[in-house]
């Protein structure tokens, strides 16, 4: 990718890469700024368990998970073996994941609280190895790679690799390493089609029409499975949540009482009611007989969160 800016005379000038000297700047960087970068809270710089150091531990709150973050400025690294081996010392210590949040927020967390499920481990790098780019080639796999590149005028760019045609689950490969085999029984990595397994042609049909919706808002608009529901994101943040159901659909637009204008009152508040989702206000639909409505309500929860 090629970046320029325009001078005054309207002719464009190279943006040079200004790389980073030391992983300890991407570290800094990124934990100054978790939250927007990443969507995630932040509980811990240089995080001790075992015989491993985290460089950064965080928390997603909305899938009520650790996550684990490592920096590298190098190139020479496994990043399946060494993802494994943190999420393998992490599931072994848990009760030291927990009593680091507490120390360090004032809304303590139970056991109960996480669900670990969902844990994943996050490589944050200027550069990826085309063999650790195919070494995510899985389906199921809780490691992500996040490429970071600083440029002159102090740009920042963070792209998530993605990897195309994956199919093949990690347990295909599991006996090779029992690590892999002990994590893979307790953490599962959420797709889209774990959602749509088993529902009705109809339900998956209405789903694939908000979803086409949605994707014509914003090309920046990504999706984010969880155990509970299918979240769309713009700017790292939920603006509607989408679970399935073989009845219909379940939503949730993320703004708070009072801040939706639905002037046919079809939401549902439930401000003050247990739910899953972002947001105070609920509808479940059977079918797309106020679809068009209901795309202009998940419309403003965009417009609010993006």
């Amino acid at each position: 990718m090629y970046l320029y800016k325009v001078n005054n005379q309207n002719q464009i000038e190279d943006i040079r890469e200004k790389p980073f000297k030391k992983e300890k700047e991407i570290q800094d960087l990124c934990e100054a700024n978790l939250q927007q970068m990443l969507g995630l809270g932040f509980v811990k710089s240089e995080f001790r368990i075992s015989n491993f150091r985290i460089d950064t531990l965080a928390f997603d709150a909305e899938t009520k998970s650790f996550v684990i973050i490592e920096y590298k400025n190098t190139k020479n690294f496994s990043v399946v073996d060494q993802g494994y081996a943190y999420l393998a010392a992490m599931l072994n210590h848990k009760a030291d994941f927990i009593l680091e949040y507490n120390e360090n927020h004032d809304l303590p967390l139970k056991r109960d609280d996480v669900d670990w499920s969902q844990s994943k481990v996050i490589f944050i790098s200027p550069v990826f190895t085309v063999y650790q780019k195919q070494s995510i080639h899985f389906k199921d796999l809780p490691i992500e790679l996040w490429e970071i590149k600083r440029y002159e005028n102090d740009l920042i760019q963070l792209n998530q690799m993605k990897a195309d045609g994956v199919s093949e689950s990690i347990k295909t490969i599991s006996q090779q390493s029992e690590t892999i085999q002990e994590v893979s029984k307790e953490i599962k990595v959420f797709s889209e089609e774990d959602h749509l397994a088993d529902k009705p042609f109809d339900i998956i049909e209405l789903y694939q029409q908000l979803k086409e919706f949605i994707f014509n808002l914003d090309d920046h608009i990504s999706i984010k499975p969880t155990k509970l529901y299918i979240a769309f994101t713009s700017n790292k943040r939920n603006f509607t949540d989408i679970l399935l159901l073989k009845s219909g659909l379940k939503l949730w637009v993320n703004m708070k009482k009072g801040e939706l204008h639905d002037p046919e009152e079809r939401m549902r508040d439930v401000s003050e009611t247990g739910h899953w989702g972002n947001g105070d206000y609920e509808i479940f639909i059977k079918d797309d007989e106020h679809i068009e409505y209901i795309m202009g309500l998940i419309k403003q929860s965009y417009e609010k969160n993006k």
